[in-house]
């Protein structure tokens, strides 16, 4: 069975402030199949970036059944899907834990329901590290990406999967240079 994995990624300029420039950046890979989706928005958030990344990256699945691997630097899209937070969303009328509106309703309502027509795994990963650094440990970025993953997967994979999302943030920032 071919695994259909995505590396997806988000980026905002100005993100705190009323006038930014948003980008997003995807990669699909299925087996020696790949796929760069990116774009932009103006006056947005990092978060819905993130999740834009995601969403755009799912929506070009043209096939359903597929087994596929998300892997972002998102903890807020990672923990959402792997501690199940929407969840007790949906179960509370979309509030939060603080009985607040969950932000990003919208896209979060848009994502769900690939949930039901794929079977998924999601892993975080630590964003904008340079592997080829002579200061960066690797293999101590290695150790912290399997307590985040598990051991799934080999050094060479995250080697991998650190470009990937590296490559991710190259397009997310295309989508923000996009827009200036």
């Amino acid at each position: 069975m071919t695994i259909l994995r995505i590396h997806t990624d988000g980026a905002c300029a100005g993100n705190q402030n009323d006038e930014n420039l948003g980008g997003y950046g995807a990669v699909l890979e299925f087996g020696p199949h790949k796929k760069e989706i990116w774009g932009a928005e103006a006056n947005t958030t990092n978060n819905r970036m993130e999740m834009m990344a995601l969403l755009k990256a799912l929506e070009a699945i043209t096939i359903d059944g597929q087994t596929v691997e998300v892997f972002s630097d998102s903890a807020y899209l990672m923990d959402c899907f792997r501690k199940k937070w929407y969840k007790n969303w949906l179960r509370n009328g979309w509030l939060n834990a603080k009985k607040q509106p969950v932000e990003n309703r919208d896209l979060w309502e848009a994502l769900l329901p690939f949930l039901d027509r794929h079977t998924f795994s999601f892993y975080r990963v630590k964003g904008h590290v340079n592997l080829e650094s002579p200061s960066v440990n690797k293999e101590k970025l290695y150790k912290q990406f399997n307590e985040w993953t598990g051991d799934a997967f080999t050094f060479e994979d995250f080697v991998h999967i650190v470009a990937m999302n590296n490559r991710c943030d190259e397009l997310a920032n295309k989508g923000v240079d996009s827009l200036r």
